[in-house]
């Protein structure tokens, strides 16, 4: 774990060598389910940052991301996170929602580092993805939660904060079986739509074919 937080750290470690002080780590959970919002996150290390077990969030099991969590909001200078619900989606597309999400988790992160050290993020560092828009110097990695030690963080805090949300609607929308499949689109979810028929949290635009929309 200790050679694989190395690994991790090597982006980081190159941006810090060039004198970057401050790297946001950014990740979205939730562009795939057809219920729910989608859920940025936005993370900041500090560069001495030295606890194994940070990984992609898909690879951690739930008890251990609940962990991980704990770790992060315990060591890391800042964190921000961004929602966009399903009318924004429907508006918009998944892809410009998820970018909006990212934007106002950036936007929280560089706020409360401005805060806690009067310093501002030098770098982000995505997931497969950039945001032209947001002025400040950044890079895309391919499978970047499972390279990135800041990205890593950013995708647990988002997939943590985004299913505890699923649980929660559950509670309110019980025949869709959120708890377990956090919106995604299982044999219960569509059984459940079958049935009852859609939800306010129901992405529309994912559901055209189901709901006759074509």
């Amino acid at each position: 774990m200790l050679e694989k937080l190395k690994v991790m750290k090597e982006f980081e470690n190159e941006l810090h060598a060039k004198g970057v002080k401050y790297i946001g780590g950014v990740d979205e959970v939730g562009r795939g389910p057809l219920a729910g919002p989608v859920v940025a996150a936005c993370v900041v290390l500090p560069e001495d940052f030295d606890v194994p077990g940070l990984d992609d969030s898909k690879k951690l099991t739930e008890k251990r991301r609940g962990e991980m969590m704990t770790v992060i909001h315990d060591n890391a200078l800042a964190w921000g996170l961004g929602m966009a619900d399903e009318k924004a989606i429907d508006r918009v597309n998944i892809l410009q929602a998820t970018k909006e999400a990212m934007r106002i988790a950036i936007a929280q992160a560089d706020k409360m580092l401005a805060e806690k050290t009067g310093g501002h993020l030098g770098h982000i560092l995505f997931d497969a993805m950039k945001i032209d828009d947001v002025e400040i110097p950044q890079t895309s990695l391919v499978k970047g939660d499972a390279r990135s030690v800041s990205i890593a963080a950013a995708s647990i805090l988002a997939k943590v904060t985004r299913d505890a949300m699923m649980v929660k609607f559950s509670e309110e929308y019980p025949w869709y079986g959120f708890e377990k499949n956090k919106g995604y689109g299982t044999k219960q979810h569509y059984e459940g739509i079958y049935a009852h028929g859609i939800c306010p949290i129901h992405r529309r635009s994912f559901l055209k074919k189901v709901l006759g929309d074509e």
